[in-house]
């Protein structure tokens, strides 16, 4: 004699409904991560404030720089 069980997964419609956003904001991500200027943002992030000072950056002032030419900030 076999056994058979089976398993259904319950997912609410909220769930259901939410899932292309969820890809959609994902694969958004994805995006404005591999964008240059935003690796560009992330490395001045990685320097002191020594050599921010240096390339006349201010900490607060490095997203305004990276995309002065797009943005009027």
């Amino acid at each position: 004699m076999a056994l058979t069980a089976t398993h259904t997964a319950h997912h609410s419609l909220g769930h259901i409904l939410a899932a292309p956003f969820r890809v959609i904001g994902n694969g958004l991500i994805a995006i404005m991560e591999s964008n240059s200027r935003v690796q560009y943002v992330d490395r001045l992030n990685a320097m002191s404030d020594e050599q921010l000072e240096a390339k006349g950056i201010k900490r607060d002032e490095i997203v305004q720089h990276v995309f002065r030419d797009h943005m009027h900030l």
